[in-house]
């Protein structure tokens, strides 16, 4: 089927726009590609301290005849997600010397579980946590030993800090390994119900402990479709893992067999080869809109409305929240994963998963299939899946019908005909909302509006009760520059009960929420920001706001915000503590959130 015209018309807009930024990017790669293979440039003493510390590869680096991969590792154990990572390097570095060629970890980047840090000062130090992860992969990068980079990471701002990376050494190719999700444990409903019945007081914490273990039991990642399921989909749609691999479990044979396949691919399309594929060929305005559509057809984290323009920005590629909407418009919604549905990965994997989607995307001409990809020319690998050999991974034709209809659906009979994001516009601001898994009689709310500067002060209003009529919960002074933009994910069952208990109740923030945002209507990422005079500084206690993801707009009912001084907060609690004083540089030089909250200068 040929493109969709809306895809069509939103690509070639992003080609235009980004044309002063893309050329001279893509100028700058290809000189960089040019000057050769990287060794070749460094002298015998620069070699001498890159090749000391491996003593059974020093002969084949010194030699410099075969490629050279640098692992970019955000392996800790303090996230679940990653803990598997504590023993690819040596599987890489085993698979590449059996093809005569090298592997190095180049170095290792921060990475935060926001899981861990929600609700508490270290999650104000998370969003700019994937600058830092940029930064700390340009230096492993920077030492200009490598051929190619593998990038071992999943989570909330690991992959898009990677990625940025990964764009700004796009001359080399760049390939991600996933670990995969945990088993399923604890339903993720029956969680969410015991965080509601902790938030009313009717269980205590023991219980609440007992449930979130039985949910996050094991290595791998959380099973939920937030943030980090998102980024691994993302990575898929974008061609930059092997076709199939996002969803097989960790310390499985299939999973270990698919990171050896990732080095032997790797190996191939660096420049010392046949099949040259750098990554500054893979992120173009086509991948950026392939996985702006996989976002939407999925139902993926609100985050990543705030990350992918950064991401893009790094390739040359410039995105904005009209493309979002635009796209959305267009692509239907054919997944159900928690917190659209009860299913989580492990159910969506075994339904058909991505492959099956991808191959239903494409067949209804709404994904660009002529992108580069690190598996081949073309998207229609990505319909594949990967299946087992003795120990050898070689890939299928995927399902072309959904195993499960509850959880996929077809492009032609889907859950939704339009997809999980909403821009929002009006006087006060733009932002974005996930409608996914909002029932459709809560996509417009008009209330007063209860209006707050931080999400401890919402519960205890909650707990103190207050609410008992319906109402807009503004949440204020969130935004990057005020307070780094910490997710509110803590305000979800507190708003659930409100909501539960027949109120109509929205949440309106500069902040953001957690990727995966649930039932309560809430418009989120507004810009400008309260902390720099932004609308949402002028609005007062008692205001009457329309949130209308129908119409698309975000309005102070019958008021002159021009005619108010806007309020300005203390916040200078928000400077010391838990490190956050090291991140004084980043708040004071964020961009907004619409453009991705990168830091300008």
């Amino acid at each position: 089927m040929s493109l969709n015209a809306t895809i069509a018309e939103v690509t070639e807009r992003i080609v235009e726009r980004s044309a002063p930024l893309r050329r001279p990017y893509l100028d700058r790669m290809a000189a960089a590609a040019d000057a050769g293979p990287a060794r070749a440039h460094l002298t015998c003493g620069n070699q001498a301290h890159a090749y000391a510390g491996v003593v059974p590869d020093q002969e084949a680096l010194a030699k410099g005849r075969a490629p050279n991969i640098g692992i970019v590792t955000a392996y800790n154990d303090m996230l679940s997600a990653h803990q598997p990572f504590e023993r690819f390097p040596q599987l890489i570095r085993d698979t590449a010397r059996a093809q005569g060629a090298t592997a190095q970890v180049a170095g290792g980047v921060p990475a935060m579980c926001d899981g861990v840090t929600q609700g508490q000062p270290g999650m104000e130090l998370s969003l700019f946590s994937r600058d830092v992860i940029a930064l700390a992969a340009g230096v492993a990068l920077s030492h200009n030993c490598f051929d190619a980079a593998l990038y071992l990471g999943v989570c909330d701002k690991i992959v898009p800090g990677l990625i940025i990376a990964a764009a700004t050494f796009g001359h080399i190719p760049a390939l991600f390994l996933p670990a995969g999700p945990m088993p399923s444990g604890l339903p993720n409903d029956e969680k969410a119900k015991v965080r509601q019945l902790f938030a009313t007081g009717e269980v205590g914490r023991d219980r609440l402990m007992e449930a979130e273990m039985a949910s996050y039991h094991s290595p791998g990642t959380c099973t939920f479709y937030g943030t980090a399921n998102s980024n691994q989909m993302l990575m898929e749609f974008m061609g930059l893992h092997l076709p199939g691999s996002s969803f097989v479990n960790p310390n499985t044979p299939l999973r270990d067999a698919l990171t050896v396949a990732g080095v032997e691919r790797a190996l191939e399309i660096t420049a010392l080869g046949n099949d040259y594929r750098p990554a500054s060929q893979v992120l173009d305005e086509k991948a950026f809109v392939n996985g702006i559509v996989g976002l939407m057809a999925t139902g993926g984290s609100t985050n990543l409305v705030l990350h992918l323009p950064a991401m893009a920005r790094a390739a040359g590629v410039v995105l904005e929240l009209e493309d979002f909407d635009a796209i959305s418009s267009v692509t239907p919604l054919m997944a159900k994963v928690y917190p659209n549905g009860l299913a989580d990965v492990n159910h969506f994997h075994a339904a058909g998963g991505l492959g099956y989607l991808i191959g239903e995307l494409l067949e209804d001409g709404l994904l660009h299939p002529d992108t580069t990809t690190v598996a081949g020319d073309g998207l229609a690998a990505y319909a594949q899946e990967p299946k087992l050999t003795g120990d050898r991974v070689h890939w299928e034709p995927g399902p072309r019908e959904s195993l499960n209809d509850k959880i996929v659906r077809p492009a032609s009979d889907p859950f939704q005909k339009t997809g999980g994001l909403k821009q929002l516009s009006g006087n006060l601001g733009h932002g974005i909302m996930k409608v996914s898994a909002v029932a459709p009689e809560r996509h417009v709310i008009e209330a007063p509006a209860r209006i707050f500067h931080d999400q401890e002060a919402v519960k205890a209003a909650f707990k103190a009760g207050e609410f008992t009529s319906d109402t807009v919960v503004v949440v204020r002074f969130q935004g990057p520059r005020a307070n780094g933009m910490p997710e509110l994910h803590s305000l979800t069952p507190t708003l659930s009960v409100l909501q539960d208990r027949g109120l109509k109740v929205a949440l309106l923030t500069d902040g953001r929420m957690s990727g995966a945002s649930g039932k309560v209507p809430s418009a989120i990422h507004v810009s400008p920001e309260a902390a720099v005079g932004g609308p949402l500084a002028r609005l007062r206690e008692g205001d009457i706001v329309r949130v209308d993801a129908v119409a698309g707009t975000i309005e102070a009912v019958g008021v002159d915000l021009s005619t108010r001084e806007p309020v300005v907060a203390d916040l200078s609690g928000n400077a010391h503590g838990i490190g956050r004083e090291l991140f004084e540089a980043f708040r004071a030089h964020a961009g907004t959130a619409d453009t991705g909250a990168a830091n300008v200068v």
